[in-house]
């Protein structure tokens, strides 16, 4: 699956022009503020738009930061992520992503909308890693194959929101990087070589 699949890009190819202002206003404030504990009053006068635009266009507050951060992440990591060939540029573009928005993914995983946030970051990680898990595993069926791309997926973004959120100012996407990358790397070298007795699998 593509990674833009995994963070709903729109399907019928027409911008709104009411949803951009609103989603940038948000990730402004919010990174500004650090909580995403924001009146919709102020979000709606950040963009320069009514009240009553915010419901029309993404039903409630939280909605409407969760589709914030995705956007933010279609704008600004997936062109850097590449489309999954090369997995370390995509972990390091993904670790400098985080570091870089910092103050506002750092409230988004702390606040109201971490579940979305985090359910999010799960499918964004399983998109990028899905081709290395086929790559590897590719003797499974497909069900497991993607259940394992999940099941790692989940794991990575706990390492990746720990330390977003307790991680030492400022953040060092290098170790990030690293991080993930001896795991994936942890996991390549148990696959290939063989147990005691024979058959790696």
């Amino acid at each position: 699956m593509p990674i833009s699949e995994c963070v709903n890009a729109p399907t019928d190819g027409q911008p709104n022009p009411g949803r951009a202002p609103l989603m940038a206003a948000a990730v402004r404030l919010v990174s500004e503020r650090g909580t995403t504990d924001l009146p919709v009053t102020d979000l709606a006068e950040a963009a320069d738009v009514s009240r009553r635009l915010v419901y029309l266009q993404f039903g409630d507050h939280d909605t409407l930061l969760t589709e914030a951060a995705i956007d933010l992440v279609r704008r600004e990591l997936l062109p850097r992520a590449g489309d999954g060939g090369d997995t370390s540029e995509g972990v390091a573009a993904l670790a400098r992503h985080f570091a870089e928005h910092r103050s506002f993914y750092r409230p988004m995983l702390t606040g109201s909308c971490a579940f979305a946030m985090t359910s999010t970051l799960n499918k964004l990680l399983g998109s990028l890693n899905r081709p290395a898990v086929h790559k590897l595993f590719g003797d499974l069926d497909q069900q497991t194959a993607d259940d394992l791309s999940e099941f790692i997926a989940g794991g990575a973004a706990t390492l990746v929101n720990n330390w977003e959120i307790d991680g030492t100012a400022p953040l060092a996407p290098e170790e990030l990087t690293n991080r993930l990358l001896r795991l994936a790397s942890t996991l390549t070298f148990s696959r290939q070589v063989p147990a005691a007795g024979g058959d790696p699998r």
